[in-house]
């Protein structure tokens, strides 16, 4: 309802009304990025393209810096770009050999470069090595990977995900998704509640990087 009175007074302050949509739409947005997050960033793409230039540069000047490298990769994999981020990856496979969250990495690059086999593996061997890694989400990607071609694996695969207790509202919000994709609507819905009260459980501070998670599970239930 406020927002119908702010726009009154918008256009009385700019005597514009075009002006004043445009103000309506940044204090909106500034509004939903501060204490909501449901739209997305805009500045982040720029923090990443400036991040990934100052890495890249870094690794120009010591070759051996391993973890340049794989914060490379993650930015690299985070904008789609999966083969430029192998390269990364390959280079510090030995180095990284030992690390859980290195080779989920490497297995959703393998997944996305037309390896799906060895990208399987990949996430297997990370789950092998810590169930528990990233909140269970590779038990997520395995998941999303067999939906299309193999729904058994993929149900089981968010099975194991449900074995491990994640607090994450987003894995909760994405299990839904996987679910409905499915055609298991009523797990999906389950997925949903279990994100909205999760949500409710979690102390201040996790609130707000879990909290469009928690609506769009509220949103979704009411579809």
């Amino acid at each position: 309802m406020g927002k119908f009175l702010l726009f009154p007074l918008l256009w009385w302050i700019f005597g514009n009304p075009f002006i004043a949509i445009i103000v309506l739409l940044v204090i909106l947005y500034i509004i939903d990025r501060r204490y909501i997050g449901l739209s997305p960033s805009l500045l982040r793409p720029l923090r990443r393209r400036r991040q990934l230039a100052r890495l890249k540069q870094q690794i120009l000047l010591n070759a051996s810096d391993v973890s340049a490298r794989l914060d490379a990769a993650r930015l690299l994999i985070e904008r789609k770009r999966y083969r430029e981020a192998q390269v990364y990856m390959d280079e510090i496979g030995e180095a990284m050999a030992h690390s859980a969250e290195y080779w989920d990495d490497l297995g959703t690059v393998q997944l996305h470069t037309g390896r799906p086999q060895e990208g399987e593996a990949s996430i297997r061997r990370a789950l092998a090595l810590n169930p528990r890694v990233k909140y269970g989400r590779p038990y997520l990607r395995l998941a999303a990977h067999y939906a299309k071609q193999d729904p058994d694996r993929a149900l089981a695969a968010l099975d194991e995900f449900r074995e491990i207790q994640s607090s994450s509202c987003e894995a909760y919000y994405r299990m839904g998704e996987l679910y409905r994709q499915l055609g298991r609507r009523e797990e999906a819905a389950r997925a949903y509640d279990e994100a909205v009260e999760l949500y409710r459980a979690l102390p201040k501070y996790k609130r707000r990087q879990e909290r469009r998670w928690a609506l769009r599970s509220r949103l979704r239930k009411l579809a």
